[in-house]
């Protein structure tokens, strides 16, 4: 039950970067990368900007490592100019171009929603986000309005075996070994 993937959802699309400075005078421009592994952002494409509402298509030309960060050269930024348009713009790509994962991985955003309930059956409320720590990832349960335990929100660790007991995709359902009290 590993995870895969930092990722936000931005309507149909799943944003996997950004755009920094422009980077010398021929369209390159920097790339910050939310993939697990920087250069996988590459794996993916198009990449859709969202220019003025609405999602953009671009192709990458080429890319490359320069000093510890990624430079990119998107097709037709030629000049720095244009290039500068795009600083701190969000990449984002089609979640159909992601590859199926095997069955025991999930994507964040497969988890956001998910009702989780304890081994016990105590329904603990729905996944609404997921954060990063530095040891392990955690689910942001957004508690139900009437909770037993006064809770609005809880934060339970994503360890496997562990805490997560199961994943079910079918039901929707996370199962943990958790005190609702918690």
């Amino acid at each position: 039950m590993s995870m895969k993937g930092k990722e936000t959802m931005s309507s149909d699309k799943i944003v996997v970067g950004k755009f920094g400075a422009s980077y010398g005078i021929r369209g390159w421009l920097k790339v910050f990368s939310y993939t697990d592994n920087a250069e996988s952002i590459f794996d993916y494409s198009p990449w859709y900007i969202n220019q003025k509402g609405e999602w953009v298509e671009h192709k990458v030309e080429t890319w490359k490592r320069h000093n510890k960060s990624l430079v990119v050269k998107v097709d037709g930024l030629n000049v720095r100019e244009d290039a500068q348009l795009l600083t701190n713009f969000e990449i984002a790509i089609d979640p159909a171009v992601l590859p199926e994962l095997p069955e025991d991985e999930f994507y964040w955003r497969d988890l956001i929603g998910m009702q989780v309930v304890t081994n016990n059956g105590y329904d603990l409320g729905i996944v609404s986000d997921m954060l990063e720590t530095g040891s392990n990832d955690v689910l942001v349960v957004k508690a139900n309005l009437k909770d037993a335990f006064g809770q609005k929100e809880r934060l339970i660790p994503f360890l496997e075996e562990q805490v997560i007991k199961l994943i079910d995709r079918q039901a929707q359902r996370i199962e943990v070994d958790w005190d609702p009290g918690f």
